[in-house]
């Protein structure tokens, strides 16, 4: 099974990878085998090809990356209903414990047990094919394209920020970061009722994509120091109603609650490599409230469902397609950060 494996830090290599055990390619009753089509590369993926590891889980043997995927069914399970052969499905890649305590509560995305692709112990899928279970496996409508499909997993993480933001229809945002999950972040708030969003960043490439995403977008360049005074002067001196932070820069972090109005909310989506701090009187003044994401939970189907009305197009997003041939290419690429670059993707098929 030719596959994308992390050997080490700073090792990739496209290979035969007969590591993979039969246990996960044993096809159970309520499980389907799946071909996959395109797979975008995240910046965890990148993250432990550079640095090995992303806090407590570390890279200790060769794995294969990858967990943004769509593909096609081509075999079934004798348990499963809802899927055949031939389907074109996108896969939630966090696969929890279903008897835990977390599962139970419908908090599964926090369920300690969770087994999530890519993320050691577990492998990714940047290969031929998977076995995953038919109950995370979603039909891809025919108007949603492969590529739109490996795009649900990353605009998940921000439907899931808007949803724990509570957004009311009018409300205006502030998105901190406009790389793939502040730019997806930042079209699930307009989806979800804002009337303004603003967002910044350093990069004049990807601000130039945020603007061109909808007349609501308003790109900030954060280098010119005036990001709060221009969120107050939009706002008749008030403030955002929320403000998303998806840089997981500490700097960025530990300003969240200056362009935030009374009553606010800020949503902590960017992971922290390290412990980060924030002004707790702030906090306090404003009576904010403070909301931390981890990944998401139940919003895979309403993700399908808004790309296919087209509620939402994830269409510009995608800057640069590789072919499997060139997987070891692209993220060396990736692992540059080319600031007109938003998201990456290769295809297998």
């Amino acid at each position: 099974m030719k596959s994308l494996v992390l050997e080490r830090q700073h090792a990739l290599s496209l290979r035969d990878f007969p590591e993979i055990s039969r246990a996960e390619e044993t096809l159970g009753p309520r499980d389907v085998r799946i071909k996959l089509h395109t797979v975008g590369i995240c910046g965890s993926d990148v993250h432990y090809y550079t640095h090995g590891r992303i806090g407590p889980f570390v890279v200790t043997e060769p794995m294969i990356l990858g967990h943004e995927a769509a593909g096609t069914v081509i075999e079934v399970g004798r348990d499963v209903t809802h899927l055949s052969e031939g389907d074109r499905v996108c896969m939630e890649p966090g696969i929890p414990d279903p008897t835990s305590k977390a599962a139970r509560l419908g908090m599964y995305n926090i369920d300690p047990a969770v087994r999530f692709w890519a993320t050691p112990p577990v492998h990714g899928i940047l290969r031929p094919t998977c076995v995953h279970p038919a109950d995370f496996t979603y039909r891809l409508p025919d108007s949603v394209s492969f590529a739109e499909g490996a795009m649900v997993e990353p605009l998940a993480v921000g439907v899931h920020a808007a949803t724990k933001a509570r957004v009311k229809p009018g409300d205006t945002a502030l998105v901190l970061g406009a790389g793939p999950i502040g730019l997806v972040t930042a079209l699930s708030a307009l989806a979800a009722g804002c009337a303004r969003v603003w967002v910044a960043d350093l990069a004049e490439a990807k601000l130039a994509i945020a603007a061109s995403l909808s007349p609501a977008i308003t790109p900030i360049d954060v280098r010119t120091g005036t990001l709060t005074q221009q969120i107050f002067d939009e706002t008749e001196g008030w403030g955002a109603d929320i403000v998303f932070e998806a840089t997981g820069k500490a700097k960025a972090a530990a300003g969240v609650f200056e362009p935030l109005a009374p009553g606010g909310c800020v949503v902590m989506i960017g992971g922290q490599p390290d412990p980060i701090s924030y002004d707790a009187g702030a906090a306090m003044v404003r009576e904010a409230r403070v909301e931390n994401i981890f990944r998401y939970a139940h919003v895979f189907p309403r993700c399908v469902g808004m790309l296919a009305s087209g509620a939402i197009d994830v269409k510009p997003l995608i800057t640069r397609t590789f072919g499997f041939d060139d997987s070891v290419e692209a993220f060396d690429i990736a692992a540059s950060a080319p600031p007109a670059d938003v998201k990456m993707q290769i295809v297998l098929d």
